[in-house]
C-alpha cells in the first residue's frame, strides 16, 4: 500500500509550452530592446533618435552607413573601395567561411566604410569601422582602405574624420594584420605633416591594437559617451599591477579625466562638433 502511494506520486509532471498569441503581433525588427535598461522601444523612433537610448541615454551601436547617414548632407557621400574584400594570407582554418558569414550577415565586405563626402559644404574624407564585421577588427583590407583615403585627403587637402570601434588586429592574418599599426600611422603622419586636420572619433569598443595606433593621434581625439577605450583587458591589468582598478577604467570619462581625449561628446551634438572643428580648422588656414 505505501509502496504504491509513493510510486503514484514519483510521477513526473508534464509540462506544455503554450505560446502567448501576443508573439505574432509584433513583427521583427519593429522594437529594440536597450542592452544597458532593457527598455523596448520602436525601432523607427530610436533610429530617429540615433540609436540613443530614450530611457537611459545609452548609445546603442549605429552601423557604419547608419552613421555616415546620420553625419553627412545628403547623397554626398562617394565610397571608395567598396568591393574590396579580406584574402586568406595565412590559410587559417575557417577564415574565408567566417568572413562571407559576416558579409551576409552586415552587407559589408569589410570591417570599415571609406570615402569621401560633405558636411554643412564642407568637403573631407571618412572612414567608419562596424563592429559587427569580424568584431571591427583590422586586417590587411582595414588597414589598405584607411591608408587610401588618407593618401586621398593628403593628395586633394582634405580634413579626415575617422569614427572607431574595434576588437583590435585581426588574429587569422597574424603578422600582417599587425603590420596595419605602422603603416597606417605612416599614412596619418604624411597628413599631418601636409599641415591637415584629422580627427579620431572613439565609439565603443575600440581596443587593441586599433586603440594602440591610428585611433589614439588624432589631433583632436573625441569619444562617444561611456565608450570602452582601451589597449589591454581589464583583468590582464589587474593581474599585472596586483591592483584592483575603478568601476570606469577604460571608459571615455576616465580617459577625458585623465588627459588622453579632448572631448567626449554626445552623438546628437556630433554634426555641430565636426562642423565647428572643420570651419575652425578653415579658417585657420586661410
Amino acid at each position: 500500500m505505501f509502496k504504491d502511494f509513493f510510486n503514484r506520486n514519483s510521477k513526473k509532471k508534464k509540462y506544455v509550452t503554450v505560446q502567448d498569441s501576443r508573439q505574432n503581433d509584433v513583427p521583427d525588427g519593429i522594437m529594440t530592446k536597450c542592452p544597458n535598461c532593457k527598455k523596448i522601444m520602436y525601432t523607427k523612433e530610436l533610429t530617429e533618435n540615433l540609436n540613443v537610448c530614450f530611457n537611459c541615454d545609452h548609445h546603442i551601436q549605429l552601423s557604419a552607413y547608419g552613421r555616415i547617414e546620420a553625419l553627412v548632407d545628403e547623397g554626398s557621400f562617394e565610397e571608395f573601395d567598396q568591393g574590396m574584400t579580406s584574402a586568406n594570407p595565412l590559410e587559417f582554418p575557417g577564415y574565408e567561411e567566417k568572413v562571407e558569414k559576416d558579409q551576409k550577415k552586415t552587407g559589408l565586405n569589410e570591417a570599415v566604410v571609406t570615402g569621401i563626402a560633405k558636411l554643412n559644404d564642407m568637403p573631407f574624407g571618412v572612414g567608419v569601422m562596424d563592429p559587427r564585421f569580424r568584431m571591427g577588427s583590422m586586417g590587411s583590407v582595414v588597414g589598405e582602405k584607411i591608408c587610401r583615403i588618407v593618401d586621398y585627403c593628403t593628395e586633394h587637402r582634405l580634413p579626415f574624420v575617422l569614427f572607431t570601434a574595434s576588437g583590435g588586429a585581426r588574429m587569422q592574418e597574424g603578422i600582417i594584420s599587425l603590420m596595419q599599426m605602422a603603416k597606417t600611422s605612416v599614412s596619418l603622419e604624411r597628413h599631418s605633416e601636409a599641415g591637415l586636420l584629422f580627427i579620431s572619433y572613439m565609439t565603443h569598443p575600440t581596443t587593441g591594437g586599433v586603440s594602440a595606433s591610428f585611433a589614439s593621434v588624432g589631433d583632436i581625439n573625441l569619444a562617444e559617451p561611456k565608450a570602452l577605450i582601451g589597449f589591454a583587458g581589464r583583468r590582464v591589468i589587474e593581474q599585472t599591477i596586483n591592483e584592483k582598478l575603478p568601476d570606469d577604467f577604460q571608459t571615455a570619462e576616465f580617459l577625458l579625466a585623465h588627459g588622453q581625449l579632448d572631448k567626449v561628446v554626445h552623438r546628437s551634438k556630433m554634426k555641430e562638433t565636426l562642423s565647428t572643428l572643420f570651419e575652425m580648422h578653415r579658417e585657420v588656414k586661410k
